[in-house]
């Protein structure tokens, strides 16, 4: 993507809010709980961005940090070293933005240097409130999402949500960076229980009412595997991916991240075709 193109969410992302839009999800480390490694190095990396697109995908999002259950935080030195090399040689290539999977400020603003265009934060700007700062001072939109450090399964997830991100969204306007540049995703996957979850994809419609475009990733994820009759490799959970992308969709979610792009850019379509148009 054009490196003077301004990174506003209206221009990275113009079809946004007119149709629903697949983020695709390239992991860059040796022990992502669904790639397992396989795109840690920068060969297969470019080759698995450039098929992302070519199957429909409106950005790429690129992680360096596994935050699958159980996993060892990296050092932002390592996580920088692998991202860095993949975002300078895709920033030019790729005909769509790359968003920046982090929540630490330093790899954030090393990666928006290097050419990613937005910054993915699953702690929504709480863990490292400076992120907030970096992404302003580089005009980059922001993506928020909710995360808890422990689960607790007595509370209502939704109104703990609600308070989250009234925090996220304080902390983002007191850094300058404008509600117009900002999405909210309701964290499905992390810090809740199995029926936390079911219950966030229930009432996302309360996310979608607080006026900003929202984004959800149930990809590959285990508790999709809970609902299925025998045990499930992440690879296996396609049709439930799909399912849980599609309903998102129906209930207001503008972009869903995802591992397989060209089924869910043709679920989607149909999605559209229903639902007409979005504002």
């Amino acid at each position: 993507m054009p490196p003077d193109l301004p990174a506003s969410l209206t221009t990275l992302l113009p079809d946004l809010g007119r149709r629903v839009l697949v983020m695709g999800i390239l992991n860059v480390t040796p022990d992502s709980f669904s790639d397992g490694g396989r795109f840690a190095d920068l060969d297969p990396a470019r080759a698995q961005a450039q098929a992302l697109v070519s199957e429909g995908a409106a950005l790429v999002d690129i992680g360096g940090e596994s935050t699958r259950p159980g996993h060892v935080p990296v050092s932002a030195e390592e996580e920088q070293a692998r991202i860095l090399p993949v975002i300078r040689d895709l920033a030019p290539r790729l005909a769509v933005p790359i968003s920046v999977d982090t929540y630490k400020a330093s790899t954030a603003r090393v990666a928006l240097a290097a050419g990613a265009r937005i910054v993915n934060d699953i702690w929504g700007l709480q863990r490292e409130p400076d992120i907030a700062r970096v992404a302003a001072d580089h005009g980059a939109p922001v993506m928020v999402m909710h995360n808890r450090e422990t689960i607790d399964p007595s509370i209502d997830i939704v109104a703990d949500m609600l308070r989250f991100f009234e925090r996220s969204l304080g902390i983002a306007r007191n850094a300058g960076i404008p509600d117009s540049e900002i999405v909210l995703d309701p964290g499905i996957g992390f810090g809740k229980s199995w029926e936390q979850h079911i219950e966030a994809l229930r009432r996302l419609p309360e996310i979608v009412a607080l006026g900003f475009p929202v984004l959800v990733g149930v990809s590959r994820k285990s508790l999709l595997g809970r609902l299925h009759d025998a045990e499930t490799r992440p690879v296996d959970r396609l049709f439930g991916s799909v399912g849980s992308h599609v309903l998102a969709a129906t209930l207001g979610a503008q972009i869903v991240r995802v591992h397989d792009v060209g089924p869910h850019v043709d679920a989607l379509r149909v999605v559209d075709a229903v639902m007409g148009g979005r504002s």
